[in-house]
């Protein structure tokens, strides 16, 4: 299978550890490409119409695309125990944490366009005070939270969410939240995170698609 992905992006960061935490990351062929808005990459267009990264193009099911719809193919591909639960409050606890999960993404990159991306002339600073908002509310929710479960598919999300957020300097989520953060610096060093870390700058423009070592 080949995997179309970006070196700096936390959503196919995730399905790259969780193909790591399924034992099926071998089976990936990982093709870097950069992504933008503004600039069309017409080879992740052809797979995908919405111009985004992750998409894993398969044998049977054609380009899949969405982070978790990723991360749910896989699943269905290994042996061991399921890391997006089928049933039950683990299934739901896993999904919550997931989604909280991913709108801390959300949040972090409508960030960084009102105070980086964006044209300064254009930034909009409630909006801006809004998105951190956003995090700095998710941040207090997960210091409250206890992840003494399995690895599953909201753990992941998490820990490839909170490691982007200090890539890219957001707002940090360690001080004051010593149990999260205990559990961040934990989960960082399983193998599948130490595998995969994050490099490079956002390019808004075409960039030549590179093979990920």
């Amino acid at each position: 299978m080949t995997l179309y992905s970006q070196s700096h992006s936390p959503y196919a960061r995730k399905t790259i550890v969780f193909a790591h935490e399924a034992g099926i990351a071998d089976r990936l062929a990982v093709i870097d490409h950069e992504t933008s808005p503004t600039n069309r990459n017409a080879a992740v267009f052809a797979v995908n119409p919405l111009g985004k990264v992750p998409v894993l193009i398969t044998p049977e099911a054609g380009a899949v695309f969405d982070s978790l719809v990723i991360c749910d193919y896989l699943d269905g591909l290994h042996g061991g125990p399921r890391l997006i639960p089928a049933t039950g409050p683990a299934r739901w606890q896993a999904l919550r944490l997931h989604a909280v999960a991913q709108g801390l993404c959300d949040a972090g990159i409508a960030l960084r366009w009102e105070t980086l991306r964006r044209p300064e002339p254009l930034r909009y600073a409630p909006l801006a005070e809004g998105q951190t908002a956003k995090l700095v509310d998710s941040y207090d929710l997960l210091e409250r939270e206890t992840f003494d479960g399995p690895v599953d598919i909201g753990q992941i999300g998490l820990a490839t969410a909170l490691a982007w957020l200090a890539f890219r300097a957001l707002p940090d989520f360690r001080p004051g939240r010593p149990r999260l953060t205990r559990w961040y610096e934990t989960f960082s060093e399983r193998p599948s995170m130490r595998a995969t870390s994050y490099y490079g700058e956002t390019q808004d423009g075409p960039r030549t698609p590179t093979i990920a070592g």
